[in-house]
Formats: C-alpha cells, sequence, structure tokens
C-alpha cells in the first residue's frame, strides 16, 4: 500500500465538511500525519507556569487534515487503524482557569513538563513516580453532514476529542460516515507532543449499526475488548446510549436479540469514562472482551 502524508501546516481548528481536502487516498491506503501538540505549538521544553498567562486559547487542539478517502459515503463505517506513532522526548501537562472536571477546586493555572524516555513519562525522577508511556491521539473525527464549523474541543458522534486512551497503536478506531469521502482528521497528542502518527483508512459497508464511535483494543493482562460509545451533554444518557450501541453491536455481529445482548452487557458488560473534561459532551465507553464471543459469531 501507499504510504502518504499530511504536513503540520494542513491544521484546522474546527470539523467542518466545507474545508477542502489536505489529501485523497484510496481505501486502505495509509497516511503519516506530522502534528503539532494541543498548544499549537505555543508550549515547549523551557516553558513555565508563567507561560499560561500569554497564550491564547483559542488557538487550542489543531488537527490535521482533512483526508477525503475515495468511496466513503453517508451510511459507511470508516475504519482507522493506528499504526505507529512517534514520541519525542518531553510532553506537557496544564490546569487551567475554569477547565476540567474539578475547575472549582482548582483556580489556579499550573504546568507540568514531563520527560519520556526510556518508555515512561518520568512525574518525578527523584521519586521513581513514572507512567509507562502508550501514546494515543486524542482527536480522531470525520465531518459532520451538518453544515458549519464544529470546535475540535468537545467529542462528538462523529468522533473528534474523544481522548480515549485506548485507542492507541494496534487499536482500530471505528466512525460513522456522514459527508462523501468522510474528511478525516487527527490532532492532540497524548504523550506525543508534535508527534507523527501514522494511520490506514479503510471504508466498511458492513458495519451500518455504527452511530458513533467504536474501537479494539488490547489491555494487559485482559486481553482484547470491544467498545461501544455514548457521546451526549447528560451523562447518564451517554451511559444508556453506549449500551444501546453494544446491544445493537452483538445483535449485527453475532445474532443476539435485543434481551439476550443486554443480558449479556449486565454480566460481561464494563462501563468506563473514557472523556468528562471537554464540555459540553461525555465520552462514555462500553467494553467487552471479544474472548467471550469467539465462538459465537452469527
Amino acid at each position: 500500500m501507499s504510504i502518504h502524508s499530511v504536513r503540520r501546516e494542513c491544521a484546522n481548528l474546527a470539523f467542518d465538511n466545507s474545508i477542502p481536502p489536505a489529501l485523497h487516498v484510496k481505501s486502505g491506503e495509509e497516511i503519516t500525519f506530522d502534528c503539532i501538540d494541543a498548544s499549537n505549538g505555543q508550549l515547549t521544553a523551557e516553558s513555565t507556569v508563567e507561560t499560561l498567562s500569554t497564550i491564547n486559547m483559542g488557538a487550542f487542539n489543531p488537527v490535521n487534515g482533512p483526508v477525503f478517502v475515495e468511496g466513503a459515503q453517508p451510511g459507511d463505517t470508516l475504519q482507522v487503524d493506528v499504526l505507529g506513532i512517534e514520541n519525542p522526548e518531553w510532553g506537557w501537562t496544564g490546569l487551567f482557569p475554569g477547565f476540567g472536571l474539578l475547575a472549582d477546586e482548582f483556580p489556579e493555572p499550573a504546568l507540568k513538563i514531563w520527560k519520556l524516555k526510556e518508555g515512561f513519562a518520568w512525574f518525578d525522577e527523584k521519586k521513581g513516580i513514572k507512567v509507562p508511556l502508550r501514546p494515543f491521539a486524542g482527536e480522531m473525527g470525520v465531518a459532520q453532514k451538518a453544515k458549519g464549523a464544529f470546535s475540535t474541543i468537545p467529542p462528538y458522534h462523529t468522533g473528534g476529542n474523544i481522548d480515549t486512551k485506548h485507542v492507541t497503536v494496534g487499536s482500530t478506531l471505528f466512525l460513522p460516515v456522514e459527508v462523501e469521502g468522510a474528511l478525516f482528521s487527527i490532532g492532540d497528542g497524548h504523550a506525543a507532543q508534535g508527534d507523527g502518527v501514522t494511520v490506514r483508512l479503510s471504508v466498511r459497508k458492513d458495519k451500518p449499526y455504527t452511530k458513533t464511535p467504536h474501537f479494539t483494543t488490547v489491555t494487559e493482562p485482559e486481553g482484547e475488548f470491544y467498545c461501544t460509545t455514548g457521546v451526549d451533554s447528560d451523562m447518564r444518557e451517554a451511559t444508556r446510549a453506549a449500551v444501546r450501541n453494544m446491544i445493537a453491536f452483538l445483535g449485527a455481529e453475532y445474532g443476539l436479540g435485543r434481551v439476550d445482548a443486554y443480558i449479556l452487557c449486565s454480566v460481561a458488560g464494563d462501563l468506563r469514562m473514557h472523556e468528562v473534561v471537554d464540555m459540553p459532551n461525555y465520552v462514555i465507553g462500553m467494553m467487552i472482551p471479544t474472548s467471550v464471543l469467539k465462538a459465537a459469531r452469527s
């Protein structure tokens, strides 16, 4: 398969079906994106907390693209195989006034610069506090059928800022296509600031039940999971949608009736909060181990 690339300069601050494609590819081809970090290059390894008062928050979360995938039509599903992510030597975490789940309890700005080395993100080398590196792109989405610019800050049913750590190298994301060509964009590297991300984009005609982001991922020691999501401004409704979408998946792929699928979800499913920061929407996931289903495909 040919490998294409999208330069860092091909970045936008919205998902909008009127933005001209940066690249046209065939289904099944690979693309490498030269992404800039979520601050849009405003933070560096030398930045301090004082830097936060000078940055433009309106420039945050750029996404590279969009990429037009030939053959993708409304009602299809775009399969995104995450093939590789390159790490530099540093990353950052910031607390911004008025932003975040506990914004009222943490009103002061803060900035943490991490060293990324030896397979870990180092929080405190003297104390030996480190986090295993498992980089992922927080932003992966396609254009909506509705006209207008949709901010890259929140997640949507078409993807966007889903901030789901399980969608890393080796994982596969499925997104509902609403416009011709899908118009896929990606960005917001986590533990991969200023990263290079390589994905394979494929058009699927056999997953019409994909109405929100779905994905497959492998976690240790549990193994492989299939996850459906619910995206809503109401956390309970997002949770209900995640379960409802898993019921639809189990019916379509394994021939289970709605009652049986619902019962299986209640026993084998695992509900997780994937994204609760970027208002107004939440992303809730329903994950089920594929080992439970291996012998049951219809």
